[in-house]
C-alpha cells in the first residue's frame, strides 16, 4: 500500500487515538516546541484572515510560540503578535464574511510583494448563514465571491502557502437563540461550495490552495465539549495548529517522529555505491546459481534405454567456494537492506505514531511470559548462568524491550525504570560472559578480538551505509563494543591473571582485584569529569563514531547511565568461578546452590530486594533523579534475579527454549526494529497493513524475526571468510578492513562537505 500524497492526508484525514492524541492517515506528526517553532518561522510572516474560529486557531498558533500568550483584546478587531528576537509577525484580520473587503485585502498582497505574507490561513462562512438567518441568497453570494477571490489565493498560492479552512460542524443543542440558523445542513453546504470552487480554480494552475478539512473531523469528535456549540475547545484547536505547524515546517526543520510532508531524502554517494555493490552481488550470485544448474542438467541422473534402470554419474558434490557463499550471504543481505531502505525512507509504506496505553504493553508481557513457559525444557547442564540460561535471559529480555517500544510505554515512569534494569542486565551478561572466557582459556589472541568485533558490529555498519545514519544512533552496539575492548585490555594488560596461573599462586587473585579496582577508579573519575570524557571522544576519528547531532553527549549520557553494571558483571564471575573451584556451591541436578539453611536465606533476601527495587522504580517521580541512583542501585535487582533463577535446584536444571531461540538473536532484533518493525528511527510505527492494527502487528513482526533470524546467520557465515584462524590471512584481512574504512571516512567527509 502506498503511502501517497502524506501532505494532503495530514490536512484531510486522521483519527484519534485516545481523547486527545491525533493520529493523520499514514503519517506521523511531530510534536513542535517553542523553540523549533521559532526556528522554522524565522523572518516569516503569517496571517489569519477570518471569523471568531479563525481567531481562535490564531491564539492556538500564537501559542505555540509563546506559550504565554493570552487571549486578550477587541474580539471584533485586528490582533498583531510580533517575535522581535526570530523577527516572526504573525496578525490576524477580522474579516468575519467573504465580501469585497475581504477580497479587498487580499489583492492587496498580490500587489506588494514585501508586505505578502508567507503563510495565509483564510476561512469564513458562519457569520454570512447568521446575518441573512440562513437564507439561499446569501449561499449564492457567497459562492459568487468566493469565485472573484479563489484567483487571488491562486496567485498568492505560487510563492506563499495558502490555506483555506473549511468549517467545522456546530453541536446545535448548545447553539445561543441568535445561532440557532446557523446549522450542519448549510454549513456542509457552504463547505460544499467553497471547495468545487477552489478545486477549479486550481485544477488547470501548478500551485494550489491547500483546502484545511481535517478540521471538520476533529470538530466531529469534540465539539460536543464545546462551551457555545459553536466553538471548538482547547485541545482540539491546539491541534489543529499542530498540523499547520507541522505542513509548513516538516519540510524544512526534518524532525525524525514528522514524517508527513516531508520529502523522500535523497542517495548520498554511500548510499549509492552500496547499491551498486549489493546489485553487483545479486548479479554475481544469480550467474553462479545458473551455472550449477546448467552443470547438474548435464551430470543428473539418466535411464539406461535397454535395462530401464537408473545410472548415476560418478560427479561428487562440488564444495562451496569462498566466492560462492561471500556472493550467496551479500545477495541475501542486499535484498534485506532493500527492504530496510523501501520501508523507512522511502515514502513507500505508512508510519503512524505510537500511542500507550496499560493494556497495550501489559496484554502482551502476559501472553509471551505464558508462551515461554509452556516450551519448557531440561538443560544439558546446571551450572549457574549456564548457556541455555543466558539464551533464555536475553530472549525475554529482548521480547520486553520490543513490546516496550512498540508500545510506546517509555511515557510511563515506573516500566522504564523497569527496563531500564533489562538494559543494564545485558551489560552485565556482557562484564560475566568476556570475563568468564578471558579468565577460563586465557585466549586474548586478535582472532578472538576480531570474532566478538565483527559479529557485534556487521550489522550496524551495514545499516549505517544504507540508512545514513551515524554508528552512535544505535547506541547499544557502540556500547557493548566499548565495554568488550575495556574488559579486554583490563585483562591482556601486563600482568596477565588467568585462573590457571591464579592456582598457582593465591596472590594472583589479589594482583586481579587490584586491575578491578583500578577500572573501578577509572570508571568514577570519567562519570564525574564529562569534560575529559568528551575530549576523548571527540578526537577525529573517535569522533565519528560516537558524534550524535553534532556532538558526544548522547553517548556520554549511555555511556554514564550504566557506567557500573559491567564492572558489577566482572566482578560476579571473579567471585562465582572463585567459589566454584574451591567446590563451595552445589551445581547438581536437582541440587540446591547452598545448603538448605543458606539457600532459604539468600532466597528470602533476594525475593526481598527484587521487591523493595520494583517499588522504589514504580514510586519514581522525576526521570533525571531516578537515572541518576540507577547505575547504583540497578545491579540489586539483576543479583536477585540470578540468585532467585539458580538458587534451587529444579529451577536452575529447566529453561524456555521459546526464549533461549529469540535470545539467539536477540542482538538482531534489537537492530533491525530500528527499521522494519518500528519506522521513522524507532519514533513511530511501521504500517504494511492500514486499517487492521492487529494483524498489521503480525504480518510486520513476523518479516521483521525472519529477517533478523536470516542477518544472524549471514553474519556467522561472513564471519568464517573475514575472520580466518590463520594469522597471515587474518592480518591481510584486516588490511582491507582498514582500507575500507578509510575510504568510508573519505566518502563521508566528501558528503558532509556536500551538505555543507
Amino acid at each position: 500500500f502506498k503511502g501517497g500524497d502524506t501532505c494532503e492526508y495530514l490536512l484531510s484525514s486522521g483519527r484519534f487515538l485516545g481523547e486527545k492524541v491525533w493520529q493523520p492517515h499514514s503519517c506521523m506528526m511531530h510534536k513542535y516546541k517553542n523553540s523549533e517553532a521559532k526556528n522554522c518561522l524565522l523572518d516569516r510572516r503569517v496571517a489569519f484572515i477570518g471569523d471568531s474560529r479563525i481567531r481562535q486557531l490564531f491564539y492556538s498558533f500564537i501559542k505555540l510560540l509563546n506559550p504565554q500568550v493570552k487571549e486578550e483584546g477587541n474580539k471584533h478587531g485586528n490582533i498583531l503578535f510580533e517575535d522581535k528576537s526570530a523577527s516572526i509577525r504573525v496578525d490576524f484580520l477580522w474579516y468575519p464574511e467573504v465580501n469585497g473587503s475581504m477580497r479587498q485585502r487580499i489583492k492587496s498582497w498580490t500587489e506588494d510583494s514585501v508586505a505578502k505574507p508567507h503563510i495565509i490561513v483564510a476561512g469564513a462562512a458562519t457569520w454570512s448563514i447568521k446575518i441573512h438567518n440562513g437564507s439561499n441568497e446569501a449561499l449564492t453570494q457567497y459562492k459568487i465571491n468566493i469565485s472573484s477571490i479563489a484567483p487571488l489565493l491562486e496567485k498568492l498560492a505560487k510563492s506563499s502557502d495558502v490555506y483555506w479552512v473549511l468549517q467545522d460542524p456546530v453541536y446545535e443543542g448548545l447553539l445561543s437563540e441568535s445561532r440557532k440558523m446557523i446549522t450542519n445542513e448549510k454549513i456542509d453546504a457552504y463547505n460544499e461550495a467553497a471547495v468545487r470552487i477552489l478545486n477549479s480554480s486550481s485544477r488547470n494552475s501548478k500551485a494550489k490552495v491547500k483546502v484545511f478539512s481535517v478540521s471538520k473531523l476533529i470538530a466531529q469528535e469534540t465539539i460536543m465539549k464545546s462551551a457555545d456549540g459553536l466553538h471548538l475547545p482547547e485541545s482540539s484547536r491546539d491541534t489543529n495548529a499542530m498540523i499547520l505547524m507541522n505542513v509548513y515546517c516538516n519540510k524544512i526543520m526534518k524532525p525524525i517522529d514528522g514524517s508527513c510532508c516531508q520529502p523522500q531524502p535523497p542517495l548520498t554517494l554511500i548510499q549509492k555505491l552500496a547499491f551498486c555493490f549489493f546489485t553487483l552481488s545479486i548479479i554475481g550470485s544469480l550467474i553462479i546459481s545458473l551455472i550449477h544448474r546448467n552443470n547438474y542438467r548435464k551430470n543428473k541422473s539418466c535411464t539406461d534405454l535397454e535395462s530401464g534402470e537408473e545410472r548415476k554419474p560418478a560427479v561428487s558434490t562440488p564444495h562451496v567456494s569462498t566466492l560462492e557463499m561471500l556472493l550467496h550471504s551479500f545477495c541475501k543481505l542486499g535484498l534485506i537492506m532493500t527492504y530496510f531502505y523501501l520501508c523507512d525512507r522511502a515514502n513507500l509504506f505508512m508510519k503512524e505514531n505510537k500511542f500507550y496505553t496499560h493494556s497495550s504493553f501489559f496484554i502482551p508481557i502476559v501472553y509471551i511470559l505464558v508462551l515461554g513457559v509452556f516450551y519448557t525444557e531440561n538443560t544439558k547442564e546446571t551450572k549457574v548462568l549456564n548457556r541455555e540460561q543466558t539464551d533464555e535471559w536475553k530472549g525475554w529480555m529482548q521480547l520486553v524491550i520490543l513490546i516496550y517500544h512498540i508500545s510506546g510505554a517509555s511515557t510511563f515512569l515506573p516500566v522504564y525504570m523497569h527496563i531500564r534494569v533489562l538494559v543494564a542486565a545485558y551489560l552485565f551478561q556482557t562484564g560475566y560472559g568476556h570475563f568468564s572466557y578471558f579468565w577460563l582459556k586465557g585466549d586474548f589472541g586478535v582472532y578472538r578480538v576480531c570474532q566478538v568485533l565483527f559479529r557485534l558490529n556487521f550489522l550496524v555498519v551495514v545499516l549505517c551505509i544504507v540508512m545514513d545514519r551515524p554508528y552512535q544512533f544505535y547506541y547499544f552496539v557502540p556500547l557493548v563494543t566499548v565495554w568488550f575492548m575495556i574488559i579486554y585490555a583490563t585483562l591482556a594488560i601486563w600482568p596477565q591473571v588467568v585462573q590457571k596461573k591464579a592456582n598457582g599462586n593465591c596472590l594472583w587473585h589479589f594482583g586481579l582485584l587490584l586491575k578491578l579496582l583500578c577500572l573501578l577508579t577509572c570508571i568514577c573519575f570519567l562519570s564525574y569529569s564529562q569534560g575529559v570524557f568528551e575530549k576523548i571522544f571527540s578526537f577525529w576519528p573517535l569522533s565519528k563514531c560516537f558524534e550524535l547531532n553534532g556532538n558526544v553527549y548522547e553517548w556520554w549520557f549511555r555511556w554514564k547511565l550504566d557506567r557500573y553494571v559491567v564492572f558489577h558483571g566482572m566482578l560476579f564471575a571473579f567471585i562465582y568461578l572463585a567459589l566454584q573451584k574451591r567446590q563451595m556451591i552445589s551445581e547438581g541436578k536437582g541440587d540446591p546452590l547452598f545448603s538448605s539453611r543458606v539457600s532459604n536465606i539468600l532466597l528470602f533476601i533476594s525475593v526481598v530486594s527484587f521487591l523493595t527495587y520494583s517499588v522504589w522504580a514504580s514510586s519514581c517521580k522525576n526521570k533525571t533523579e531516578c537515572n541518576e541512583l540507577h547505575p547504583s542501585v540497578s545491579v540489586v535487582q539483576i543479583l536477585a534475579f540470578i540468585l532467585i533463577r539458580n538458587i534451587p535446584g529444579y529451577i536452575r536444571s529447566v529453561y524456555s527454549s521459546f526464549f533461549a531461540w529469540f535470545g539467539k538473536i536477540s542482538l538482531e532484533l534489537f537492530i533491525c526494529q530500528y527499521h522494519i518493525w518500528l519506522a521513522a528511527d524507532t519514533k513511530g510505527i511501521l504500517v504494511l497493513i492500514p486499517g487492521y492494527p492487529m494483524f498489521n502487528v503480525l504480518v510486520s513482526t513476523f518479516i521483521f524475526v525472519c529477517v533478523a533470524h536470516e542477518i544472524s546467520q549471514i553474519t556467522n557465515d561472513l564471519a568464517q571468510i573475514v575472520v580466518p584462524k590463520d594469522n597471515s590471512t587474518l592480518l591481510k584481512r584486516l588490511l582491507c578492513i582498514a582500507g575500507f574504512f578509510s575510504g568510508l571516512l573519505l566518502f563521508s567527509a566528501v558528503q558532509d562537505q556536500s551538505r555543507h
